[in-house]
């Protein structure tokens, strides 16, 4: 049977006061649209009431309230999440952990450091800055650490660096009850119980609130060279990508951009690159392994007819390239002022990909829409971005027709219905098609067992 949700009245948002300040919950509409909408094209759904966190504690209050009451509850961090994560899709309580943004330790003797969930990858990285240390996983937006742990993000790095999945060590995380619980040790590996810590990795918000993070770190490289090279071909650009993978050259980023999407960066970014397909590398370590990763990189294109390489080696030169890179959803968007984007975000295994990637090129020439690819080549995750008139229900209709076919194809290409995006409640229709039935009741089994009045986030990943 469906949760019958209690009602938000004046004397629960007085509790809501007392468990934090006047200053911090609020009501406001401008507000809660706010918190109701992401960076997608899904429809937004406001919250009833959006409350601020300072402290895991202060989310546990929040939560047993929440409880008692039956009140859905949606995790807040930035926003950036583009399949509908953050709609309020029952109303309910919005918890914003934005201003839970205090590193709470780092230990640069022990490689790991633990943040409260508000704290962005950037600022994590300008804290580190003298530690000769970083945190790799780069999704592009400056998300919150908290958000990307419960997406399981990914992004240019993840080739050599790993996702989320691979770099988070331990979880503070407040469950459906109010209660808080740690979900691992700080030991780089355990065989102890239930791998509590991956359960909660990729949750989406709909098994528990995470409060605090732990998370991996690595040493800055002592050397870092970047390089833009253009393709005579699609077809090319990505066979030079799966060879050099095949090769086991430790690149640290391999990105794609197509001709249109190169189009578009030009304009957008005030660049003057080569119209054409285009690999974006990035290489880290020290000079000499650098060196010799550039020069068999080099081989392997200019046998697949990228030859013209621009490279960038000062940090100023690589963050523009890299800017351009990470601003191509925007740049995309802007061919077409005023539309929207469907975006995708399959994966496939390797050797599949020049297949995926060239039968969806086919899919956006057909089609009267516009739309680029971009991708994430080196681990076999790619997108697409469909530009579409809002107030065009057959454009929105074609884009999400494109998406679908998109995804299917990855699914039976033995792939995922999302790389890095996440589930949200914008692709839970695939999920049967991914993991089969028995998969999927493993999955509600789970979160009836933790979230039996489905106050968490509902309406995302799976329905009860």
């Amino acid at each position: 049977m469906p949760t019958q949700y209690g009602t938000i009245d004046q004397s629960f948002l007085d509790q809501l006061v007392e468990l934090t300040s006047k200053e911090r919950v609020s009501t406001s509409q401008a507000l809660r649209d706010q918190h109701g909408t992401d960076e997608s094209y899904h429809e937004a759904f406001a919250p009833d009431v959006v409350i601020f966190t300072h402290s895991t504690k202060e989310v546990a209050s929040v939560v047993r309230l929440c409880a008692e009451k039956k009140i859905p509850i949606i995790p807040y961090g930035t926003g950036t999440s583009l399949e509908g994560h953050v709609a309020a899709l029952h109303g309910g309580v919005c918890i914003d952990l934005s201003q839970m943004n205090e590193v709470i330790k780092a230990r640069p003797q022990d490689l790991d450091v633990t943040v409260q969930a508000g704290v962005t990858r950037k600022a994590l990285n300008e804290y580190l800055r003298d530690t000769g240390l970083f945190f790799p996983i780069d999704p592009g937006a400056d998300a919150s650490l908290g958000g990307m742990a419960s997406t399981r993000a990914s992004g240019t790095n993840a080739v050599r660096y790993g996702t989320m999945r691979e770099n988070v060590l331990s979880l503070t995380v407040v469950n459906p009850k109010g209660e808080v619980i740690r979900t691992s040790s700080r030991s780089k590996k355990s065989a102890a119980g239930y791998d509590l810590t991956h359960l909660y990795v990729g949750s989406e918000g709909t098994l528990g609130i995470i409060t605090e993070v732990t998370l991996r770190l690595y040493g800055i490289p002592e050397k870092v060279t970047a390089a833009v090279c253009p393709f005579p071909s699609l077809e090319e650009a990505v066979n030079m990508v799966i060879t050099t993978i095949q090769c086991g050259i430790p690149v640290a980023r391999i990105e794609l951009l197509d001709d249109r999407q190169m189009y578009a960066v030009n304009q957008y970014s005030k660049l003057n690159y080569e119209v054409a397909p285009t690999l974006f590398f990035e290489f880290h370590g020290s000079p000499s392994a650098v060196d010799e990763q550039v020069e068999q990189v080099k081989s392997i294109a200019e046998d697949f007819g990228g030859e013209n390489f621009q490279w960038a080696s000062q940090q100023e030169e690589r963050d523009r390239l890299w800017n351009a890179r990470h601003n191509a959803y925007y740049a995309a968007l802007a061919l077409r002022p005023g539309c929207r984007g469907v975006s995708s975000d399959a994966c496939v295994p390797i050797s599949r990909l020049a297949e995926a990637i060239l039968e969806t090129k086919k899919d956006i020439e057909a089609s009267f829409l516009e739309g680029t690819i971009v991708g994430h080549v080196g681990d076999g995750n790619y997108h697409t971005l469909f530009a579409f008139d809002p107030n065009d229900e057959k454009e929105l209709a074609e884009a999400k027709r494109l998406n679908a076919r998109i995804v299917e194809r990855a699914l039976v290409m033995e792939g995922t219905c999302t790389g890095e995006h996440g589930v949200g409640h914008g692709k839970m229709k695939y999920l049967e098609d991914e993991f089969g039935e028995a998969g999927l009741e493993i999955m509600r089994s789970i979160k009836r067992a933790m979230d039996p009045d489905n106050i968490m986030n509902p309406g995302k990943i799976v329905a009860l």
